[in-house]
């Protein structure tokens, strides 16, 4: 996104013109959370309907969320070209489409090929939610606007454990997608009768597509190779390839980046040593989290026994956490700086993952992983 998101939006907006840009992107972004935190819960309901493997789950997750990390800076790029708004519908429009295939899915390939469908959605209606806000806020409201949509975004993670737990035991899993489609027709309503106006970047700007492409392929054959290692080792051939032209293919994302006018992640930043490693630390955090998020389920249901529900509601003190301590998070980092939060948190997160030192002898992988 382009620098002059920082200049003032004229004084012509009235309040509650701000107030639907606000409820909008609270929405759109919502939807995403919803979605994956919810599909987390109703994943043994969806395997034993569609006969996933283990590996189809993992494409299933990863079928999301690799174009959402991909193609989420190209997709902040589009909407500086043609119009946050613009590009802001387009991911809603496509977002909920995915999501009535993902809903209808006969079998686990068009399942998988939904899931990419929405994370392409997803990568545009995500940066657009944000890019509303910094663009129809002045800099003395955004804060507060940024705040309050973080804090929805917060709950909605928070309802989602619980929602899918309760679809799954009624056994509607594929009901985590279809309730994106009235959430998407309330936002495109919002945007087409509050919000006429759109804006787009003063200053020309160019969407890297070499660097978005070399990211997807790289990010995709590491996905892919990964994967296939657990069920072939490392020494086949496909494995092999997967992984070298991912490895590649990263590289030369790196090269793009350092020779084009407008790159996607302009690499001078990471001469910060700051910058670096709390990148580095937030990499490893989320990888541990996220993983966490979608193993956890599949062990209570189907190693410990819990009921759908259970396993949904279990989650919930995790999120309520989250909700209640992020403004005293934030006040102490103001206070005390970020080296104290990044070192205590992740000890205490660990702490959490592993759980108490005696635990069952569980059978594992579970059956029907495999």
């Amino acid at each position: 996104m382009s620098s002059d998101l920082n200049a003032t939006p004229p004084a012509a907006d009235p309040r509650s013109f701000r107030r639907w840009v606000l409820v909008s992107s609270i929405l759109a972004s919502g939807m995403a959370f919803i979605d994956s935190t919810a599909l987390s819960v109703a994943m043994p309901a969806l395997q034993g309907d569609l006969a996933a493997t283990g590996a189809d789950l993992l494409w299933i997750n990863n079928g999301f969320a690799l174009p959402l990390s991909a193609l989420l800076l190209p997709g902040g790029a589009l909407g500086d070209c043609f119009g946050r708004k613009r590009i802001f519908t387009l991911g809603i429009v496509a977002f909920a489409a995915a999501s009535l295939a993902c809903g209808l899915a006969p079998g686990v390939p068009a399942l998988i090929a939904a899931r990419v469908a929405q994370g392409v959605g997803g990568a545009l209606m995500i940066p657009g939610s944000l890019a509303l806000l910094s663009t129809f806020f002045a800099p003395t409201e955004r804060g507060q606007a940024i705040g309050t949509w973080s804090a929805f975004s917060v709950v909605a993670t928070a309802v989602g454990p619980v929602l899918g737990g309760l679809l799954a035991r009624a056994g509607l899993w594929r009901w985590v997608f279809f309730i994106n489609l009235p959430l998407a027709g309330i936002v495109l309503t919002v945007l087409r009768l509050k919000i006429s106006a759109d804006r787009k970047s003063n200053h020309p700007v160019r969407v890297d597509w070499r660097g978005a492409l070399s990211v997807t392929i790289g990010l995709a054959g590491l996905n892919h190779g990964l994967i296939q290692w657990s069920k072939t080792g490392l020494g086949d051939r496909a494995v092999l390839a997967s992984l070298l032209v991912g490895g590649s293919s990263l590289i030369l994302f790196i090269v793009i980046q350092r020779r084009v006018n407008q790159p996607l992640l302009p690499l001078h930043l990471f001469q910060s040593r700051t910058l670096t490693a709390a990148s580095l630390l937030s990499l490893l955090f989320y990888m541990a989290f996220h993983g966490m998020l979608f193993f956890l389920p599949l062990n209570l249901i189907q190693v410990q026994g819990y009921d759908p529900a259970l396993a949904g509601l279990a989650q919930l003190p995790l999120m309520a956490m989250l909700i209640l301590l992020s403004r005293w998070a934030g006040q102490l980092l103001d206070r005390r700086g970020p080296r104290l939060a990044l070192t205590v948190g992740p000890a205490l997160a660990d702490r959490g993952i592993s759980g108490p030192p005696s635990c069952p002898d569980y059978s594992w992988p579970a059956p029907g992983w495999a």
